[in-house]
């Protein structure tokens, strides 16, 4: 990527509220609190033709009580490297602190160009407020106010006056979407981190150390995707700090919607739990492909040559009737499997994307059905004549009969099974439909 702004500065400046600001939606969850934000969050902008990347990180601080204080330092830091522009926000209200002192040391061993965005600046007398941070001796400073917007567009010409590329719109535009799901503290973060061969995600053993659904591309088998760290789902009367845990299960949901495949991961050493099915079974009703990684298998005690067997019989039990997503034991801490998880992810969407030859369905489903017409109903002889494959995203299959409203459930359950023994549709929600011919 190229034409990357890096908003960074001291906890609750208004940062996150900026970001949202310049990317046109709430995907930033915004609180008074302190240390809301943790890993680095991309997101897409445009100014005067110029489309950017805009990165949202967390309050940079040293000697705090946060335990996440030095996982945050090493994200700012990476989203210092990256940028082409800083962005350092500061709060008019508080003047200039001792922080923000500290934080322009650093910032002037960049060697880039830094704007300070005098944030909370929303009315005159406060605008002129901000000479003060001219003493941080480090760039032009703009009074701007992140919650109304007054004053940002001086800023942002200044800051696109660098970028000689116009940009692309969306860098991640029609590139699949794999994300990451489970119960918190399962390993998804760990995972990703694995996989990119960086500490790209913040991981701890304190449940809900994610909070945003955090977007990286990656590249694996000649392939490219999207991959979607999420924050733990659990349920409602679970939540601990129900406002801010609350945005971040809606944000984990909005990424399962968006995702083509979703990797759900289980905790091996609690089993499958009521939470895990009901992730599982929203991502089949919304009609996405579903990889089941079960984590942390090498914490299992007393294994045998059957563990695994018996765990996965367990599992398709519960989930029945779903009963067509592959199965994985992996152990992220022994990095065990990792690649083949996310090769099994690739094929699934590559499964969810085939697309079958008409002669193809006919040759191989029609033989099945012979031998195994639908049953007859109301003393009618029901008669499937041909087959086709219906030109939507989800796999979808239309079966041209002469009396399709006779048709029930278990017959279309056949149908589902022959179609699956068949043709390679692993992972794969299908929907059949009977049309009259």
């Amino acid at each position: 990527m190229n034409n990357i702004v890096a908003i960074v500065g001291r906890p609750n400046v208004g940062k996150s509220t900026f970001f949202n600001r310049l990317v046109g939606a709430r995907k930033a969850i915004m609180d008074n609190e302190a240390g809301v934000t943790r890993d680095r969050h991309y997101g897409f902008s445009e100014w005067n033709g110029k489309f950017f990347t805009i990165i949202d990180t967390g309050g940079y601080v040293v000697g705090s009580e946060d335990v996440f204080e030095q996982a945050i330092r090493d994200q700012v830091e990476m989203a210092l490297e990256e940028c082409d522009v800083i962005i350092f926000m500061v709060d008019v209200n508080d003047g200039v602190t001792g922080y923000d002192q500290d934080f322009a040391n650093i910032l002037r061993r960049s060697n880039k160009p830094v704007y300070v965005a005098v944030n909370k600046a929303d009315t005159h007398d406060k605008g002129h407020l901000a000479g003060e941070f001219y003493g941080l001796g480090i760039g032009e400073i703009f009074p701007l106010s992140s919650q109304t917007g007054n004053g940002t567009g001086e800023l942002l010409d200044a800051v696109v006056g660098h970028f000689e590329d116009p940009g692309l719109e969306d860098p991640y535009e029609g590139i699949p979407r794999i994300s990451v799901l489970g119960r918190p503290n399962v390993g998804k973060s760990s995972f990703i981190n694995l996989l990119l061969g960086e500490n790209r995600n913040i991981v701890t053993d304190v449940a809900g150390t994610t909070r945003d659904s955090i977007d990286t591309h990656y590249k694996a088998f000649g392939k490219e995707f999207i991959l979607t760290d999420t924050a733990g789902i659990r349920r409602k009367t679970k939540l601990k700090d129900h406002q801010i845990e609350f945005y971040s299960v809606l944000r984990s949901l909005q990424s399962l919607e968006n995702s083509d495949v979703c990797i759900v991961m289980l905790d091996a050493t609690r089993g499958i739990e009521a939470q895990d099915v009901s992730i599982i079974s929203l991502a089949e009703k919304k009609r996405k492909g579903i990889v089941i990684l079960v984590n942390k298998w090498d914490a299992v005690e007393g294994k045998d040559s059957n563990s695994a067997r018996k765990f996965e019989n367990e599992i398709r039990e519960r989930l029945a009737p779903i009963d067509y997503t592959p199965i994985l034991f992996v152990s992220v801490y022994e990095k065990q499997r990792i690649f083949q998880a996310i090769e099994k992810a690739i094929q699934v969407f590559e499964n969810r994307t085939t697309k079958l030859a008409t002669s193809q369905l006919n040759d191989k489903i029609l033989p099945e059905i012979e031998k195994y017409p639908p049953p007859s109903s109301k003393g009618k002889v029901i008669r499937i004549k041909f087959i086709t494959q219906l030109p939507t995203y989800t796999p979808s299959f239309a079966f041209f009969c002469n009396l399709p409203q006779y048709i029930k459930e278990p017959y279309q359950r056949f149908l589902e099974n022959r179609l699956r023994e068949n043709f390679n549709l692993e992972g794969v929600p299908i929907n059949i439909f009977f049309r009259k011919k």
